[in-house]
């Protein structure tokens, strides 16, 4: 008959604790607190990627507040003005068409009383893409941010004693 030998189980024991204690850690606070952190993200890109003419536009971005469906949690980053999509995806216009108002610098503001103004030629204005390429950007580079914040919440749940 064979000898097994000697064998010690403290170690499966404490193992047995932290993986019992990791079963009982807050998951959903965590995959809250990661989508949040995505969200604020992906915000600041898009704000710093806004082109700027008055700040509206680029004042206007908002993060909704966080929704689980499922097993998903979804963060939307809005912007309400009308005119947001045009400049994300950008829009025709009718060239010749001449439009009142009066030069600033660089800046045209629209003024229906001015008797000077400008006529449009192209007929396409192109889009910014300010949400389009910064979500595409955080999408690169989210699953190595999660990586680091589940290592975190992993570490914490293993090393405590």
């Amino acid at each position: 008959m064979a000898r097994w030998g000697k064998c010690d189980y403290r170690q499966l024991q404490q193992l047995n604790q932290k993986i019992e204690k990791l079963m009982t850690a807050d998951f959903d606070k965590f995959c809250r607190q990661a989508a949040n952190d995505l969200a604020g993200r992906l915000l600041s890109k898009v704000v710093k990627r806004t082109p700027v003419v008055y700040g509206t536009l680029r004042d206007a971005w908002a993060v909704l507040p966080l929704e689980r469906r499922g097993n998903q949690y979804v963060v939307s980053v809005v912007n309400n003005l009308v005119y947001a999509a045009y400049v994300e995806y950008g829009h025709r216009q009718q060239p010749g068409r001449f439009i009142p108002g009066y030069w600033e610098g660089d800046r045209f503001v629209y003024d229906p009383g001015a008797e000077g103004g400008m006529v449009l030629k192209q007929s396409w204005v192109p889009g910014r893409y300010m949400l389009t390429i910064s979500t595409q950007e955080l999408e690169y580079q989210a699953p190595k941010l999660l990586e680091k914040k589940l290592y975190q919440f992993l570490k914490g749940c293993f090393d405590a004693k």
